[in-house]
Parts: structure tokens; sequence; C-alpha cells
């Protein structure tokens, strides 16, 4: 998945507990991600999901609609993809899982945010609204290292030199 080490000489190859907590740095505070489901005709469907506010431990929560695509894609097939973005840090992550729905009153009670009302007007007791769960098994992250001034230096000097100048930080994280 994604870079390896022989391209970058700060790959990071990281597992367990220490994964768990370099992608709960990387996401925090980062709102919409894109996840990715499986379409019935087997090409990808992609959508903006808000992210919860909650510390990163292995699982990403959602809430959407149980009547929506994604949720009867992943009836289908739980491999999922979510993937977030911040640039203006230079932060991306993609990571894998497995997704399933389950109704959980309780859990959308602990997630829900009156923005959602937005989605579901009749509010967290809405019979459309229920949980997207990922158990997340493994991911990629890039980051850079340094401010914009300095990163825009080393993508110039990376590109005179083949890339011998290292740009960021990469890495591969399993659960």
């Amino acid at each position: 998945m994604g870079e390896s080490k022989e391209t970058d000489s700060k790959y990071q190859d990281l597992s367990g507990e220490e994964g768990r907590k370099k992608i709960a740095e990387l996401v925090k505070g980062i709102r919409i991600a894109m996840m990715t489901t499986r379409a019935e005709d087997g090409s990808m469907d992609a959508r903006p999901m808000a992210v919860q506010d909650k510390p990163f431990d292995g699982t990403l929560w959602f809430l959407t609609r149980r009547s929506s695509e994604k949720v009867g894609e992943l009836e289908r097939d739980q491999h999922i993809t979510v993937s977030f973005s911040e640039p203006s840090d230079s932060k991306y992550i993609t990571l894998k899982g497995r997704g399933t729905t389950p109704q959980d009153r309780g859990k959308i009670h602990e997630l829900w945010n009156p923005m959602y009302k937005a989605w579901f007007p009749q509010g967290e007791d809405d019979p459309e609204i229920t949980v997207l769960r990922v158990d997340v098994t493994e991911g990629f992250f890039w980051e850079a290292s340094s401010s914009k001034v300095v990163m825009y230096a080393k993508y110039l000097a990376a590109a005179v030199t083949g890339g011998a100048v290292p740009v960021g930080t990469a890495g591969h994280v399993t659960a």
C-alpha cells in the first residue's frame, strides 16, 4: 500500500498502539474524510463524511442514512477506505478496514451533534439514522516535516537532485 521503504528514507512501519497513536495524532482536527466503498458494478464510490470529534482508537464512527447506497454497498462488501487530508498542514492519511452498520441507539446518542439535524430532521430518534462503524486494519500516511516555505525549497531541491532530499515522512500502519 502506498510508498515503500525503498523510495523514502523517512519511511516508518508502525503497528499496534504506536500505529494507533500516530493515526490519532494525524487525523485529529480533520473534519471531513472521503469514504470509499465498492459499488454493485465493481466500481468505487467515494463521498465526503463528517468525522466524529473523538480520539482515534482503531475504530472510526460515522452517522448516516440507513437507506443510503453506502449501507447497501457495505452489506455486499465490508471493505472500506477512508481518506483524510489537511493540505494546510501537509497531512494525508488513508485507512482501510471493515465497515458495519450496527443498530446501536446508544452510540447514536453518544455521537449526536445538533448539526446532524440538517440530514436528520427528526433528531437523533429519526428512524433513518444509523451508525457506520469502521474497524481499521491498516493505513498509510504522509506528512511534511517543515513549514510551507521550507517545503517548497525541499521540493525544488528534490527535483534537482532526483529525489535525494526527503520532503516528509511516510509510513504504513497495521492494527
